[in-house]
């Protein structure tokens, strides 16, 4: 079902308020007219002859007062304005004076698989957007810059936890449907514009910017792009990915995708889901000398699966998603007593081509969006639309169900508004609900983290040996005592930012 639209009360803390910063700056000055005389004020000639400093130089050392302390003012809005950012998260220490390690952040933090979408998401964030913002606009840019794993032609699944409200809401593309023999329906566009039109903040036009900058004015080829063409082939990639040669772009290389650009440049006028998906069907019927398909099963908003257990509450994405059968491996495992399996289980060990994409972004007020994607294999059905840009999955009617596709979010309590808030999500793996049961069952036996290991979380995986659980990446986010905590497995697989 779908759910009503209502207002979301979503508190949010932003990295800088100019009117914040006017009002300390006026403190400042107030307090410097209290120990500072002023200059220019006309002064008592009897005070000067009772032994006080001439007039002119009282002026002097007054303007050099001054000057210190507008200087002082100015070094502190550096700092206020600098942050952390770096693939791994390097984090500079803030002006309270204490430091933290990589990945944990005052306010918030975004993780995904490309450098650029992650600066975009944190970007964001410090323009006074929340998560959805940050995690929308990051898949969008991983539409543009990550073609073998997502883009407009995916499916998208998504788990949101509103810390305000204490609710968490699934995201669900509906089920596969087929636009022409081994193409998919593409509800991308239409699936994040609903999830951001209902708790979203900052204008759907604005996380649009970045990404359509970057396929307008292109964006250079990162290494798993340039592994994927390698292993792939550029049969069917022509002109977007390849060389005039034919041969594929390498890591280094600049793309451009404008025929994308002009898509999400329509995408950013539609006032509504559906018309941000028809900004794409009508073209991709153009393509394909089809009709424009009928109105299907839409994106829809609905409350999250939950399994009580006793460190708190666990969520999840219903069926089709993986979400149901991760439920039941959990809820089957902590009644049974059994010992927690080895870390990498027999189906983590063989390598596997990623099928899908994943991203997270938190607060340090536990608001946590988790996003995955899919094309059903790399590069999707390798089909172009040549006045699109877009490449279209085969994800068709009656595909399986979502087995890549379970984020999971576990809070500490529904009664206490500070309770700590942990994401899962996972991406790449065939059997990532076996790969997340037996993370999840890590965390719980291990009891809840104390503040210094919170600190040191992020310069380690939260499994053990995750070098030898084949090429699946599992991204962990957590809200802990007013920070923000990321991390990820493989540790250098995915770069995070945050402020």
């Amino acid at each position: 079902m779908e759910l009503a639209a209502e207002p979301v009360v979503y508190q949010k803390l932003l990295p800088w308020e100019p009117s914040l910063e006017l009002e300390e700056e006026e403190e400042e000055e107030e307090t410097s007219e209290v120990l500072v005389p002023n200059p220019w004020r006309h002064q008592d000639s009897s005070r000067n002859k009772a032994g006080g400093l001439p007039g002119t130089w009282a002026r002097v050392v007054a303007a050099l007062l001054l000057l210190a302390v507008g200087c002082s003012l100015a070094v502190r809005q550096l700092q206020n304005q600098g942050s952390s950012t770096g693939s791994l998260g390097s984090v500079a220490p803030p002006p309270g004076g204490h430091s933290h390690g990589p990945g944990v952040y005052h306010h918030g933090a975004i993780i995904s698989p490309a450098a650029t979408c992650s600066h975009l998401g944190r970007e964001l964030l410090v323009a006074g957007g929340n998560v959805v913002d940050a995690g929308v606009g990051a898949a969008l840019c991983l539409a543009v810059v990550h073609p073998h794993a997502t883009g407009l032609g995916a499916m998208f699944w998504g788990l949101f936890h509103n810390s305000s409200s204490g609710n968490s809401t699934a995201l669900t593309s509906g089920p596969a449907q087929t636009l022409a023999p081994g193409l998919g329906l593409p509800t991308a566009l239409s699936t994040l514009h609903l999830l951001h039109a209902h708790f979203g903040r900052l204008p759907w036009p604005r996380l649009l910017v970045g990404p359509t900058t970057l396929a307008q004015e292109g964006f250079l080829v990162d290494t798993p792009l340039a592994r994927a063409l390698v292993a792939r082939g550029t049969e069917g990639l022509c002109p977007l990915l390849c060389h005039a040669d034919g041969t594929p772009l390498g890591a280094g290389a600049r793309a451009t995708n404008p025929q994308l650009a002009a898509v999400l440049r329509r995408a950013a006028l539609a006032p509504t889901s559906d018309l941000a998906g028809d900004a794409l069907l009508s073209l991709l019927a153009g393509d394909l000398g089809l009709e424009v398909p009928s109105a299907g099963p839409r994106p829809t908003l609905e409350p999250a699966q939950q399994l009580p257990v006793p460190q708190g509450i666990l969520f999840t994405t219903p069926s089709p998603s993986a979400g149901p059968e991760l439920l039941a491996l959990l809820e089957a495992a902590l009644h049974s007593g059994v010992p927690i399996p080895d870390p990498c289980p027999p189906f983590l060990q063989t390598a596997v081509s990623p099928g899908s994409s994943a991203l997270a972004a938190v607060d340090s007020s536990g608001s946590v969006l988790l996003l995955t994607s899919s094309l059903n294999c790399s590069f999707g059905s390798a089909h172009l639309s040549p006045s699109t840009g877009v490449l279209l999955s085969n994800l068709v009617a009656k595909s399986t169900a979502s087995a890549w596709a379970c984020p999971l979010i576990l809070r500490g309590s529904l009664d206490d508004t500070e309770a700590d808030v942990l994401g899962l999500v996972a991406s790449g793996t065939p059997d990532v609900a076996r790969a997340m049961t037996h993370t999840i069952l890590r965390h719980l036996a291990a009891g809840p983290p104390t503040q210094a290991q919170h600190q040191h979380q992020g310069q380690q995986e939260p499994t053990q040996h995750p070098s030898t659980c084949g090429q699946g990446t599992l991204l962990q986010v957590a809200a802990h005592a007013e920070h923000a905590h990321v991390s990820s497995v493989p540790h250098d697989c995915c770069p995070f930012q945050g402020f």
